[in-house]
Protein backbone atom coordinates (compact mmCIF):
# COMPACT_ATOMS: atom_id res chain seq x y z
CA UNK A 1 0.00 0.00 0.00
CA UNK A 2 2.83 2.41 0.75
CA UNK A 3 4.46 1.95 -2.66
CA UNK A 4 1.18 2.66 -4.45
CA UNK A 5 0.69 5.82 -2.39
CA UNK A 6 4.17 7.15 -3.18
CA UNK A 7 3.82 6.37 -6.88
CA UNK A 8 0.56 8.36 -6.99
CA UNK A 9 2.21 11.27 -5.14
CA UNK A 10 5.19 11.31 -7.54
CA UNK A 11 2.91 11.23 -10.61
CA UNK A 12 0.74 14.02 -9.16
CA UNK A 13 3.78 16.21 -8.47
CA UNK A 14 5.14 15.62 -11.98
CA UNK A 15 1.78 16.52 -13.52
CA UNK A 16 1.64 19.67 -11.40
CA UNK A 17 5.13 20.70 -12.56
CA UNK A 18 4.15 20.15 -16.20
CA UNK A 19 0.94 22.15 -15.78
CA UNK A 20 2.65 25.10 -14.08
CA UNK A 21 5.33 25.34 -16.78
CA UNK A 22 2.81 25.52 -19.63
CA UNK A 23 0.77 28.68 -19.08
CA UNK A 24 0.92 30.33 -22.52
CA UNK A 25 -2.11 30.75 -24.77
CA UNK A 26 -2.94 28.01 -27.25
CA UNK A 27 -5.53 27.81 -30.03
CA UNK A 28 -7.57 24.64 -30.32
CA UNK A 29 -9.15 23.93 -33.71
CA UNK A 30 -11.98 21.45 -33.27
CA UNK A 31 -13.99 20.84 -36.44
CA UNK A 32 -15.50 24.27 -37.17
CA UNK A 33 -14.69 25.90 -33.82
CA UNK A 34 -11.56 27.77 -32.87
CA UNK A 35 -11.02 28.15 -29.13
CA UNK A 36 -8.16 30.09 -27.53
CA UNK A 37 -7.35 29.20 -23.93
CA UNK A 38 -4.37 28.90 -21.60
CA UNK A 39 -2.35 25.75 -22.23
CA UNK A 40 -2.54 24.83 -18.54
CA UNK A 41 -6.34 24.61 -18.84
CA UNK A 42 -6.20 22.46 -21.97
CA UNK A 43 -3.70 20.07 -20.34
CA UNK A 44 -5.79 19.85 -17.16
CA UNK A 45 -8.97 19.07 -19.12
CA UNK A 46 -7.10 16.43 -21.16
CA UNK A 47 -5.77 14.77 -17.99
CA UNK A 48 -9.23 14.68 -16.39
CA UNK A 49 -10.83 13.23 -19.54
CA UNK A 50 -8.11 10.57 -19.70
CA UNK A 51 -8.64 9.63 -16.05
CA UNK A 52 -12.41 9.36 -16.52
CA UNK A 53 -12.06 7.19 -19.65
CA UNK A 54 -9.53 4.98 -17.86
CA UNK A 55 -11.85 4.49 -14.88
CA UNK A 56 -14.80 3.66 -17.14
CA UNK A 57 -12.75 1.07 -19.07
CA UNK A 58 -11.53 -0.43 -15.80
CA UNK A 59 -15.10 -0.75 -14.48
CA UNK A 60 -16.36 -2.41 -17.67
CA UNK A 61 -13.45 -4.86 -17.79
CA UNK A 62 -14.13 -5.92 -14.17
CA UNK A 63 -17.81 -6.54 -15.00
CA UNK A 64 -16.85 -8.75 -17.98
CA UNK A 65 -14.49 -10.83 -15.81
CA UNK A 66 -17.26 -11.43 -13.26
CA UNK A 67 -19.65 -12.75 -15.92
Amino acid sequence: MKAKFWIIIVIAVLLLIILVQNTGPVTLNLFFWEITMPQILLLFISIIIGLVIGCIICLFSKKKRNL
